[in-house]
C-alpha cells in the first residue's frame, strides 16, 4: 500500500458506470520542494485518482483541497492515433483523509453553516495550597 499527499487540481467528478456503480475521479498535484545551488526549486507530479467506495465524498473533494490517499500506484500505457507512446500515472484509492482547505469551503459546499464556538475561560490560577509534591 502506498501513501501520497497532495492538492486537487479541480473539483472531483462522479461517473456512473454500468450496474449502477459509481467512481469518483480527480487529479492530484504532488509538489516536491528542494534546494538547488542555494535556490529553492520545485517539481510537481500529477496523478489521476479513482475512488470507488463512496461517491458522496466528491462534494468535499474540491479544487485546492489537500488530501492524503492510501492505495496503490499504477500506470496506464497506450499508443495514440499518431503512433506515439503515451502513459499516465494512476492511483487506485482505498482510503482518503481530508487534510485541509482554506476558509469554510467544506461547510459551504456541504450546505452546512460553519460551527460557532464560545470562548472558554482557561484561567487555572489556584491558591497554591494543594498537596501536590511538585
Amino acid at each position: 500500500m502506498e501513501i501520497i499527499t497532495g492538492r486537487l487540481t479541480a473539483d472531483a467528478e462522479v461517473k456512473e458506470l454500468q450496474n449502477d456503480k459509481k467512481v469518483t475521479n480527480f487529479r492530484l498535484a504532488i509538489n516536491y520542494r528542494y534546494r538547488r545551488n542555494g535556490e529553492t526549486a520545485e517539481d510537481t507530479t500529477y496523478v489521476d485518482c479513482a475512488y470507488w467506495l463512496n461517491s458522496g465524498v466528491a462534494k468535499f473533494l474540491t479544487k485546492g483541497t489537500q488530501v492524503q490517499l492510501y492505495g496503490r500506484l499504477g500506470v496506464n500505457a497506450w499508443v495514440n492515433a499518431n503512433n506515439e507512446a503515451k502513459a499516465i500515472i494512476t492511483f487506485h484509492v482505498n482510503d482518503l483523509t481530508l487534510l485541509g482547505k482554506a476558509g469554510n469551503a467544506w461547510e459551504e459546499k456541504a450546505g452546512k453553516p460553519a460551527k460557532k464556538t464560545k470562548a472558554v475561560d482557561t484561567d487555572v490560577t489556584g491558591s497554591g495550597d494543594d498537596d501536590l509534591p511538585f
